[in-house]
C-alpha cells in the first residue's frame, strides 16, 4: 500500500533561531500518530539542527537539493555525501524553480537522482508544466516527457526510493490551484504512464503528491482523489498551524 505524504519545503526560509522556533510548534501541535508521513526540508544551513531537534519525533527531514557529483571543485554545492553524514536521507530534485531560476534540465536532474539512489536517499522527484503549456493541450506531453529523460532510466529495484511530486508550475506562487479534478486527472496519468514502463505494482505503491499551492480550505478536497498521495507544500508549511491543517487533511 502506497505512503501518504506531506512534505512542507520551507526554500529559502527562516533563519536557525526561526527554524528552532517552527520546528517546536511543529512538535507541539502534530498528533503523534497520523496517517500521513510528514517532511520538513529547511534550508541546507539548518539541516544539521533539525536533524538532531527532530530525532524523537515522527517528523523527517529533507534537502532541497544536492549536487550529481562526488565532491570537487563546485563552489556552493552540497553533495549527497554531506548530506548522509549529518542524518538527512530525504532530498528534493527537479523542482520547477530550480529548473526556471538555475536551468536545471532534464540531463542534470537524472544525474542527481542517480547520485541519490547510489546514497540510498529517498528521491521526491518533481515535473510539471508552464501555464503555456497547459493552454496549448501540450501539458500531458511536457509531463510525460520530463518523467522518462529525468527518472525512467533507473532501474525498478530502486522505485521504492521515489516519490514523485507533480508540480503545476502555473499554480505555484501565484495563488490559483488545479482543480481538484484537474489534479485527479494529472495524476490519474502519471500513474499510468509509470505503469506501462515499470507494470503495475510499482505504478500502484509509487507515491504521487499534489504541488501547487495546497492551503487548509483546499486540502481535503484535493487529497481525497483517488491517485494524489498528499502534498509538497510551499508557504503553507512556513505556518504551523496550516501545516498542521493540511497533514490533518489527509
Amino acid at each position: 500500500m502506497r505512503k501518504k505524504i506531506v512534505a512542507g519545503n520551507w526554500k529559502m526560509h527562516k533563519n536557525a533561531e526561526q527554524t528552532e522556533d517552527l520546528l517546536n510548534e511543529l512538535i507541539a501541535k502534530l498528533p503523534t500518530e497520523t496517517n500521513a508521513h510528514v517532511m520538513v526540508a529547511p534550508t541546507f544551513v539548518n539541516l544539521a539542527s533539525a536533524v538532531d531537534h527532530l530525532e524523537f519525533t515522527n517528523i523527517e527531514v529533507a534537502a532541497q537539493n544536492l549536487h550529481a557529483a562526488e565532491g570537487g571543485a563546485f563552489t556552493g554545492e552540497i553533495s549527497a555525501d554531506m548530506l548522509k553524514s549529518v542524518g538527512v536521507t530525504n532530498v528534493i530534485l527537479g523542482h520547477s524553480e530550480r529548473r526556471a531560476m538555475f536551468h536545471e534540465t532534464d540531463a542534470v536532474i537524472a544525474a542527481k537522482v542517480d547520485t541519490a539512489l547510489r546514497h540510498e536517499m529517498t528521491v521526491l522527484f518533481c515535473f510539471g508544466e508552464e501555464l503555456k503549456d497547459r493552454q496549448t493541450g501540450n501539458h500531458f506531453n511536457i509531463v510525460e516527457n520530463q518523467l522518462r529523460d529525468g527518472l525512467f532510466h533507473i532501474e525498478a529495484k530502486n522505485w521504492d526510493k521515489i516519490v514523485l511530486a507533480y508540480e503545476p508550475v502555473w499554480a505555484i506562487g501565484t495563488g490559483e490551484t488545479a482543480s481538484p479534478d484537474q489534479a485527479q486527472e494529472m495524476h490519474q496519468f502519471i500513474r499510468e504512464t509509470v505503469r506501462k514502463s515499470f507494470g503495475n505494482d510499482i505504478a500502484d505503491n509509487v507515491s504521487i503528491l499534489y504541488g501547487g499551492s495546497v492551503k487548509p480550505d483546499n486540502a481535503v478536497e484535493i487529497f481525497s482523489k483517488p491517485d494524489v498521495d498528499g502534498g509538497l507544500i510551499g508557504g503553507a508549511a512556513l505556518k504551523a498551524d496550516d501545516f498542521v491543517a493540511i497533514v490533518n487533511s489527509i
